[in-house]
Protein backbone atom coordinates (compact mmCIF):
# COMPACT_ATOMS: atom_id res chain seq x y z
CA UNK A 1 0.00 0.00 0.00
CA UNK A 2 1.24 3.32 -0.82
CA UNK A 3 2.19 5.86 1.94
CA UNK A 4 0.54 7.86 0.09
CA UNK A 5 -3.28 6.59 0.67
CA UNK A 6 -6.08 6.77 3.24
CA UNK A 7 -8.96 4.36 4.12
CA UNK A 8 -11.82 6.21 2.15
CA UNK A 9 -13.97 5.62 5.57
CA UNK A 10 -11.24 7.40 7.22
CA UNK A 11 -11.39 10.23 3.97
CA UNK A 12 -15.20 10.80 4.20
CA UNK A 13 -15.32 10.87 8.04
CA UNK A 14 -12.04 13.64 8.45
CA UNK A 15 -12.80 17.28 8.95
CA UNK A 16 -10.80 18.92 6.17
CA UNK A 17 -8.16 20.11 8.70
CA UNK A 18 -7.84 16.86 10.25
CA UNK A 19 -4.48 15.63 8.15
CA UNK A 20 -2.49 18.32 8.56
CA UNK A 21 -2.81 18.88 12.53
CA UNK A 22 -0.87 14.68 12.77
CA UNK A 23 1.47 14.96 14.56
CA UNK A 24 4.78 12.78 13.81
CA UNK A 25 3.80 10.22 16.53
CA UNK A 26 0.42 9.63 14.99
CA UNK A 27 1.69 9.67 11.42
CA UNK A 28 4.23 7.38 12.17
CA UNK A 29 1.89 4.65 14.09
CA UNK A 30 -0.38 4.72 11.15
CA UNK A 31 2.09 4.60 8.60
CA UNK A 32 3.34 0.87 10.58
CA UNK A 33 -0.39 0.59 11.07
CA UNK A 34 -1.53 0.70 7.49
CA UNK A 35 1.69 -1.31 6.37
CA UNK A 36 1.47 -3.89 9.09
CA UNK A 37 2.79 -6.92 6.44
CA UNK A 38 6.19 -5.45 6.25
CA UNK A 39 8.99 -4.12 9.07
CA UNK A 40 10.83 -0.89 8.01
CA UNK A 41 14.25 0.51 8.73
CA UNK A 42 13.76 3.87 10.71
CA UNK A 43 15.31 5.77 7.78
CA UNK A 44 13.15 4.62 5.24
CA UNK A 45 9.88 5.33 7.62
CA UNK A 46 11.53 9.29 7.74
CA UNK A 47 11.69 9.14 4.23
CA UNK A 48 8.32 8.11 3.42
CA UNK A 49 7.10 10.80 6.25
CA UNK A 50 9.40 13.38 5.08
CA UNK A 51 10.39 13.42 8.75
CA UNK A 52 14.24 13.56 10.45
CA UNK A 53 15.72 10.05 10.46
CA UNK A 54 16.95 10.81 14.27
CA UNK A 55 13.91 12.09 15.26
CA UNK A 56 11.58 9.40 14.00
CA UNK A 57 14.60 6.78 15.84
CA UNK A 58 13.54 8.35 19.30
CA UNK A 59 9.59 8.46 18.66
CA UNK A 60 10.04 4.61 17.53
CA UNK A 61 12.22 3.90 20.98
CA UNK A 62 9.30 5.69 22.85
CA UNK A 63 6.28 3.86 21.20
CA UNK A 64 8.03 0.23 22.35
CA UNK A 65 8.75 0.70 25.45
CA UNK A 66 4.38 1.09 25.49
CA UNK A 67 4.84 -1.56 23.42
CA UNK A 68 2.87 -0.12 20.53
CA UNK A 69 5.48 -1.13 18.10
CA UNK A 70 8.41 -4.28 17.98
CA UNK A 71 11.89 -3.75 16.79
CA UNK A 72 14.37 -6.41 15.61
CA UNK A 73 17.37 -4.25 14.93
CA UNK A 74 17.63 -2.19 12.42
CA UNK A 75 13.72 -3.15 11.36
CA UNK A 76 10.56 -1.93 13.11
CA UNK A 77 7.34 -3.12 12.55
CA UNK A 78 3.71 -2.24 14.48
CA UNK A 79 2.99 -3.96 17.54
CA UNK A 80 0.64 -7.70 16.60
CA UNK A 81 -1.44 -7.06 20.32
CA UNK A 82 -4.58 -5.99 18.51
CA UNK A 83 -6.15 -4.57 21.78
CA UNK A 84 -2.75 -2.72 22.90
CA UNK A 85 -3.40 -0.70 19.64
CA UNK A 86 -7.13 -0.19 19.97
CA UNK A 87 -6.45 0.70 23.34
CA UNK A 88 -3.79 3.47 22.31
CA UNK A 89 -6.13 4.35 19.60
CA UNK A 90 -9.02 5.11 21.93
CA UNK A 91 -6.92 6.76 24.53
CA UNK A 92 -6.03 8.93 22.06
CA UNK A 93 -9.21 9.83 20.85
CA UNK A 94 -10.49 10.72 24.14
CA UNK A 95 -7.42 13.04 24.41
CA UNK A 96 -8.41 14.72 21.36
CA UNK A 97 -11.96 15.04 22.50
CA UNK A 98 -10.94 16.62 26.03
CA UNK A 99 -8.35 18.74 24.66
CA UNK A 100 -10.86 20.41 22.18
CA UNK A 101 -13.54 20.67 24.63
CA UNK A 102 -10.99 22.14 27.83
CA UNK A 103 -7.88 23.16 26.03
CA UNK A 104 -4.53 21.74 25.88
CA UNK A 105 -3.60 24.03 29.29
CA UNK A 106 -6.76 23.31 30.75
CA UNK A 107 -6.49 19.51 30.34
CA UNK A 108 -3.16 19.44 32.05
CA UNK A 109 -4.47 20.66 35.34
CA UNK A 110 -7.51 17.92 35.11
CA UNK A 111 -4.83 15.02 34.56
CA UNK A 112 -5.37 12.69 37.58
CA UNK A 113 -2.57 10.35 38.78
CA UNK A 114 -4.23 7.55 37.41
CA UNK A 115 -4.49 9.46 33.71
CA UNK A 116 -0.66 9.35 33.70
CA UNK A 117 -0.79 5.41 34.30
CA UNK A 118 -2.43 5.06 31.20
CA UNK A 119 -0.26 7.04 28.99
Amino acid sequence: MSSGAIDIDEFENADADEFEERNDTERIVLFLDKNDDRAWKAATIAEQLGLDTDAVSAILSRLKERGLVRHKRPYWAITDDEERLQAAYRLHRHYETADEQYGEERLEDLQTDEMEKVQ
